[in-house]
Order: C-alpha cells, then structure tokens, then sequence
C-alpha cells in the first residue's frame, strides 16, 4: 500500500485519475487531502468539509470483470469495508443506506464515489473516493450529517483510518465473494423491510417498503398496490 498525502486539492479522486494517467502506480494506491476544492459525492453533489478535520481519501484498485453489470458489487464491497472498521471502532447504531452512504445514528456520517474506467481484455480502473466525517462538530444547513466525534465524544487519528479502511478494502477486493457481500450488504441496509416516505426526481410523493438492492444497483421498493418497482440512483430520495 503507497501513500501519498497532500494538503489543499481539488479532488482526491481527480488527483488519483490524472496519476494513473501520467504513471504506473500499484494497485491500491491511496491519496489523502487535508482539504479539497471540489470534493463530490453521487450524481455530482458538493462534498464540502472543515480542513484537516475528515478523512478525505481515494483508492485505486484494478481488477478484471467477467460481467460489467456486476459493477455495484465494489460498491458493496467498500461499503462494507468502510462499516466493519467502524464497528470495529464500537461506532454505534451502523447501517449503510442505498447506495453507498455510512450512517450512524439515522445521520450521515460518509459518503462513497466510485468511479470506473472501462480498459481492455475486461479490466476495470476504479477510483474508490471516501469521505468520512471524523472531528467536525458542526454542521452549518447540513441537519441530517453528523461526525465520530458528535457521536463519540472522542477525538480519532485521521492517518490511522486511513491506513485501517484500505487493508480492510484491500482484504475485501482481493477475494471478492459476491453471494457473501450482497447476503451482509442486506442485512445492514438501513430501512430495509421498513416503510419509508419517498420523493420522485419531479417531485412525487409516496410510501414504499425497501425490499432491497438488485445486482445493477436499483432499490427494489414495494408500493402499495404490491407492485415492486426499481429506482436508479437520483430517480428517488428518501424523505
């Protein structure tokens, strides 16, 4: 595992592409940002954060695909990772809410971006970008997001995560086990099997059970006329 550690940078995922361009690098190449300019999250919501306070982090991994549509198992994959180190940590209350956000406590407490570059020979360049509140206190238009330290009321070492989520990422990815992540991912998905309040892309409301995620990543939601329908990514939010 190499570490490279910057201060100020626009993105740790743009960084990380644009190094993968220029060089050779290992595979599971980490890059850390004390701050950064234009952090993202899904569909390209602003990721903002306090300098020097949160995890800010990207990891590249390279790996040969029989299927490209079983693309979303990574994604599970680092959710997971990302979990058991914090439950490793005895962060409390834990779920992972579809498709990829850490929650603890019914608040935000990380968010996931993968993003893939389809090679030749069905390789996959993936650039895994984390970021995860870690000592912020507070949360200015943000009432939903919370930090380990609010929930903790302890302070964390920062590199020390970082060093943590990636050997748990790197265990993972390297013995991949679909049928075994998708069987845990369920069973942490937060709301799963409960009735959730939901809001269309043009502003539609209803009620729905989470029966789960498909392999391509949807939310299977049952609606009350006990049809099951499958929403894309930005296609629904949770109210």
């Amino acid at each position: 595992m190499k570490l490279i550690k910057l201060n100020a940078i626009d993105s740790t995922n743009t960084y990380l592409k644009k190094l993968c361009r220029a060089n050779e690098i290992e595979n599971f190449t980490v890059v850390t940002a004390e701050s950064q300019t234009d952090g993202r999250g899904q569909m390209g919501a602003k990721w903002e954060t306090v300098t020097g306070k949160n995890l800010l982090m990207s990891v590249l991994f390279r790996n040969e695909w029989q299927d490209f549509s079983e693309l979303f198992v990574l994604n599970v994959a680092i959710a997971i990772s990302v979990y058991e180190v914090l439950l490793e940590m005895e962060i409390p209350n834990l779920s992972v809410k579809w498709p990829n956000d850490i929650m603890a406590e019914n608040k935000k407490i990380a968010g996931i971006l993968i993003e893939n570059v389809l090679k030749t020979d069905k390789k996959v360049e993936s650039i895994i970008g984390i970021g995860l509140n870690v000592n912020q206190t507070s949360f200015e238009n943000l009432p939903k997001a919370s930090s380990l330290q609010l929930i903790t009321n302890k302070e964390f070492d920062i590199d020390d995560l970082a060093i943590k989520i990636t050997k748990k990422i790197e265990t993972t990815c390297q013995n991949l086990q679909p049928e075994v992540l998708w069987k845990n991912y369920h069973k942490i998905l937060y709301k799963i099997m409960q009735p959730v309040a939901f809001e269309t892309a043009d502003k539609n409301q209803f009620m729905g059970i989470i029966q789960g995620v498909t392999q391509d990543g949807k939310l299977k939601v049952l609606l009350e006329n006990e049809e099951v329908k499958t929403f894309a990514v930005k296609e629904i939010a949770m109210l």
